[in-house]
Parts: structure tokens; C-alpha cells; sequence
């Protein structure tokens, strides 16, 4: 930790036991990451490479696994090479990186499930509009808006962290968080714990009520329309309610942990803290990849292409 120049590095406290069960820790969580680019990566190829599936739905299954690498990336490779080393420290610059990264993918999820529900709204409540209101062109701009929002979102309180003078060179977290480099400063952040206020609020509140009025509606055709109707549209839409429902769980935890760290036990804390960056990023592709029926076919065949192509 060099104080000459002006503190520039923090030190990572939150690991439990480190010194106990830091290759335990690193074969596990390696064998995690490498399972979330692989699981990943194998959708986001399948959809890729068939044409048939560069629909709007397919696309914004696509975008939604892609935002997941980016947020495991600015997590899992720092964590691992922290589990191998003596001091687990992070520069100050880095580490507001991290933590505008982290957020960033956590707030372009609830954007994203919100444009795939305005998605599944049109196609089943507005079939007859669904070519005219879901273009390719509406697509890319449903995309463009669920990254470039949240991204100006913590890039402003990105700026505003970075203005405050630290006074605490611990972190007690195993990753960079915007809560913890407030407490570690002594200047007055009321300006940045208010945005950080606002911007929880508009980042969660407008897409998740904009999902559930989609929704209400979704279930007001559906019950007036044929069990096959219903079938296939339920088919659709479950892996993205479910996705829905698991994102704002984690999203609470981390939010409730951030906000009475020190007064739940640290072990549980660290669990909450993690979760959001586990959790999605593992069930998201093998809930799209085995319920829909288009992307596991695909799936199929490639297995069954491959096992062929080494048997011969």
C-alpha cells in the first residue's frame, strides 16, 4: 500500500479462511467460470449459426447470455488470481472499474428482460402487429438502449466515486462494490449515496413493473384463448419469468447485504454477495437451452454431429 501517491491500492478483506482453503476455493470457482463460458458460449453459438433462429426472441436470449460473460468477466478472473496469492489487493482505479462493470451487467439485465417481454407481449397479445412493431431495426434499438442506459447510469456514479477522498484502505468484500468505496471514504457522500438511491430506483422499479403489466396481459389472452394456445405460449414465456424471478431475488440480496453489511454473519454475506454473478449465469442458458425446443434441437444435433464426426 504505497501512501505516496496518494493511497492507490485497497486491500481485499472479505475472504474467509483463505489461508485454509485457498486451492479449494480456486479449483471450485474455476471449474464455475469455465462452466458459465462453456454453457454460455454453446447457446450463444447455436443461435449464431442458424439462421432460423436470428429471430427478435432469439437474439435477446443471445444479448442477455453475452451480458453474463461480461459481468462473470469482471469477476472471476480477479477472484482467482486472488485465491493463488499472498495480499489480495486491487488498485483504486481498478477497482471502481470492477464495481461500474458489475453494476453495469446487473442493471442491463432487468433492461433486457424488459425488452424481451415487450417482445412476447407483441407476439402473443399483437400477432397480427408483431412483424410491424418487433423489426429487426426495433431490435437493435432495444439492445443499443438496455446497454448504453445503464452503462451512462454507472458511468455518472462512476465520476462521483472517483471524486471521493478515501480515509479506509480496507474493503471488506471479495470484490468492489460502490457501497464499500463509500465507507471507506470520509468526505461527505450525500450527493453519491443519493444517486446511487435514484439510480437503484430507476434501474429496477420501471422494467420490473413494465414485466409484470406484460404479464398480466400475456395471462388475460391466454385464458381466453385454446389449451394449445396457452401451451405454446407458456412454453415461451417460462424460462423468461423464471429468469425474471431469479435476477430480482439475487438483485435483493445483494442490495439488502450492501445495505446491512456487518449486521448479518460474513459468511452469509459473502454468499449474498456472489450470488447474482453465479446463479444467472448458470441457470439462464440451461433454462433457455432444455425449454426451448428450437435451441435444444439444435443442441442435439450438434452433440449427436460431433460424436458422429470422432466415431469415424
Amino acid at each position: 500500500m504505497d501512501s505516496s501517491i496518494n493511497i492507490t491500492y485497497l486491500t481485499l478483506e472479505g475472504h474467509i479462511e483463505l489461508e485454509k482453503y485457498r486451492y479449494v476455493y480456486f479449483v471450485i470457482t474455476l471449474m464455475a467460470y469455465l462452466f458459465i463460458i462453456f454453457v454460455n458460449a454453446v447457446v450463444i453459438s447455436v443461435i449464431y449459426g442458424n439462421k432460423r433462429l436470428h429471430e427478435p426472441m432469439y437474439i435477446f436470449i443471445a444479448a442477455l447470455l453475452c451480458n453474463a460473460l461480461v459481468g462473470t468477466a469482471a469477476l472471476y478472473p480477479k477472484l482467482l488470481k486472488d485465491f493463488l496469492s499472498e495480499t489480495q489487493v486491487i488498485s483504486y482505479e481498478a477497482c471502481t472499474f470492477q464495481s461500474f462493470f458489475i453494476y453495469t451487467y446487473g442493471s442491463s439485465e432487468f433492461t433486457l428482460l424488459a425488452a424481451m417481454a415487450y417482445d412476447r407481449y407483441v407476439s402473443i397479445c399483437k400477432p397480427l402487429q408483431y412483424a410491424t412493431l418487433v423489426r429487426m431495426s426495433t431490435v437493435k434499438k432495444l439492445l443499443f438502449f438496455s446497454w448504453f442506459v445503464p452503462s451512462l447510469e454507472m458511468g455518472i456514479a462512476f465520476i462521483l466515486t472517483r471524486q471521493l477522498k478515501l480515509c479506509k484502505f480496507k474493503l471488506n468484500r471479495i470484490y468492489c462494490n460502490s457501497n464499500g468505496l463509500l465507507k471507506l471514504s470520509c468526505g461527505d457522500t450525500t450527493a453519491r449515496n443519493s444517486y446511487g438511491l435514484f439510480v437503484l430506483v430507476i434501474a429496477v422499479f420501471p422494467p420490473a413493473i413494465f414485466i409484470a403489466f406484460s404479464y398480466v396481459r400475456i395471462l388475460d389472452v391466454c385464458l381466453k384463448n385454446s389449451k394449445e394456445f396457452r401451451r405454446k405460449a407458456l412454453q415461451t414465456c417460462f424460462p423468461h419469468l423464471f429468469i425474471f424471478v431469479s435476477v430480482t431475488i439475487t438483485s435483493c440480496f445483494e442490495v439488502i447485504n450492501s445495505r446491512l453489511e456487518g449486521s448479518v454473519p460474513h459468511i452469509v454475506s459473502m454468499i449474498m454477495s456472489v450470488e447474482i454473478l453465479v446463479i444467472p449465469p448458470v441457470v439462464n442458458p440451461i433454462i433457455y437451452g432444455l425449454k426451448l425446443k428450437e435451441i435444444w434441437s439444435r443442441i442435439k444435433r450438434m452433440i449427436l454431429k460431433r460424436k458422429t464426426h470422432i466415431s469415424f
